[in-house]
């Protein structure tokens, strides 16, 4: 990959990027206010704020999605007018988003090509894509079809598609959110090689610890506008959210109800075979989780998680209806409107088409999950749909949930990841189910929604429902579980009492240690 000035020549003291009084305004929403930011040669540069703060505004115009309403873009010290991500793409700016737009019918090399100003073979995309993951430590096959892979393998056909363009400047949205801390490592890794090369990075990510580690400096978004730059590495993380969101993030509070014995959530001998060559097959999985109580499943990607989700919501039916039980019912032959009516609700890792249809409206999004469950409040005679009925409980979630959004009722599509994230949680918590389950809880969230979502969990199970936490953070996990699991290989662990968790028992097992060697051994004798 040429075509790259490095770091330490004559042109490292001209700025690559400046952005001067940078405006985007949707209707009465400024979005973006009098942005300025300065990005040199060969260094990442975190962009930091929370959920609504204009951070996604902000890259959308330097990118050619958006146009500003006001402000200048200079590129090398010249003016330009970015109008399309295709003339983002000429001038050397790719761009990495927080959504994958890819198609699921195609495979990796494919969905490569789609992206090409110039497209070529496939097997020259192929091979150069092959090149490419090898050489930055992204394992990917280009033949692969992608409904077939994890939302991990997704993310690495996204950056190699960008790296495939040789940028100069490479915009990265929330790109670890997916990533176990493994894949994170080795994307840090490809980073770094980046920065060597005198590439540019800017950084966006809700991880503090991952900016402090890896920025070089950082520029703080609230509320549209800029609100402080600093270097990273002298700051703490505490001190970084503090000037993200204006004030101390809160502390999730856990006060342990009475215990109880009931148990609401019940799987026995869950065997599934793969349903494709690229899915993993579940072995005997046995869990319970009983009122008042949070049980975590962690684990390395692609281990089986979302195929235990797809089990236990009705996405997938079993052969024996006592396999899952909800409540006390068995519901294993019943789906997911079925298991609903049982008390149960679920939210899963894909918010957007999954957990939400894009292009509908928050209110439209949750009628079409709660039309059932909830028919006597939102149908009238006939079958007739209360709207006002309607419009109001998606009103009460998004305010329980501190949802910020540019218009009263819009698209779930117009919101920003973690806001989305917010509302589809809330959505379900509004029922207050007897059973939860909830895969990534807090993907690619800020620190503030992270916690006001973790508490909410925390409060749901502090009421006597159960729910269980399907999570790669390990952070996470043990903030707020009572127990955690962990899936290797399509098995589920015996689950840890918290008390007695530690990083290091629950890595062993994420990397398929057996039970009995993560006790009493040393570390190097486990591997």
């Amino acid at each position: 990959m040429g075509g790259v000035v490095d770091s330490t020549g004559d042109a490292a003291a001209e700025p690559l990027l400046e952005v001067r009084g940078l405006s985007k305004i949707f209707g009465t929403l400024k979005a973006c206010d009098s942005i300025d930011l300065e990005i040199r040669r060969g260094e990442i540069h975190a962009l930091l704020g929370e959920n609504g703060a204009g951070k996604s505004t902000l890259v959308k115009m330097l990118f050619g999605a958006l146009e500003p309403t006001a402000g200048t873009i200079r590129w090398k010290g010249q003016e330009v007018a970015i109008r399309s991500p295709g003339e983002a793409r000429r001038l050397g700016i790719g761009m990495v988003f927080q959504h994958f737009s890819l198609f699921d019918a195609l495979t990796a090399a494919e969905n490569i090509i789609l992206s090409l100003d110039d497209p070529a073979p496939v097997s020259a995309v192929a091979a150069r894509a092959r090149e490419l993951s090898r050489a930055y430590g992204l394992p990917l096959d280009p033949q692969a079809h992608v409904g077939d892979l994890s939302v991990g393998e997704r993310q690495r056909i996204e950056i190699i598609r960008c790296l495939l363009q040789d940028p100069e400047l490479i915009i990265l949205d929330e790109p670890t959110s997916v990533l176990t801390p493994q894949e994170a490592d080795k994307l840090f890794d490809t980073l770094e090689t980046l920065r060597s090369e005198g590439r540019s990075i800017l950084y966006i990510s809700h991880r503090l610890e991952e900016v402090k580690r890896l920025c070089d400096r950082a520029t703080v978004l609230r509320g549209g506008r800029v609100v402080g730059h600093s270097d990273p590495r002298r700051e703490t993380a505490a001190s970084l959210a503090r000037m993200m969101v204006g004030g101390d993030v809160p502390v999730v509070v856990r006060d342990k109800p009475a215990a109880t014995r009931e148990a609401l959530l019940e799987v026995r001998g869950l065997n599934r075979k793969a349903g494709h060559p690229f899915a993993v097959s579940l072995s005997e999985i046995e869990l319970t989780v009983h009122a008042g109580e949070i049980l975590g499943v962690a684990g390395v990607a692609g281990n089986g998680q979302g195929e235990l989700f797809e089990a236990i919501s009705g996405e997938a039916l079993q052969e024996s209806a006592d396999t899952v039980r909800i409540c006390g019912h068995a519901a294993g032959r019943h789906d997911i409107t079925g298991r609903r009516l049982m008390g149960a609700a679920f939210v899963p890792e894909e918010r957007l088409g999954h957990a939400a249809a894009p292009f509908m409206t928050l209110t439209q999004n949750l009628l079409l999950s709660r039309y059932r469950t909830d028919a006597r409040a939102f149908l009238g005679r006939l079958g007739i749909i209360r709207n006002a009925v309607v419009a109001s409980a998606a009103k009460r979630v998004s305010t329980a949930m501190d949802v910020r959004k540019g218009s009263e009722d819009p698209e779930a599509t117009a919101l920003s990841g973690g806001n989305l994230q917010k509302f589809v949680i809330g959505r379900e918590l509004d029922r207050q189910p007897r059973v939860l389950v909830v895969n990534q809880p807090t993907w690619g969230v800020d620190a503030g929604a992270a916690a006001r979502i973790r508490q909410a969990l925390v409060d749901l199970a502090k009421g006597g429902s159960a729910v269980l936490v399907i999570s790669q953070d390990l952070d996470e996990l043990f903030e707020i579980c009572d127990a955690i699991a962990v899936m290797h290989g399509g098995r589920l662990s015996t689950p840890v009492p918290i008390a007695e968790a530690t990083y290091e028992k629950i890595g062993l097992l994420m990397g398929g240690a057996r039970p009995e060697a993560t006790s009493g051994l040393p570390l190097e004798e486990t591997v």
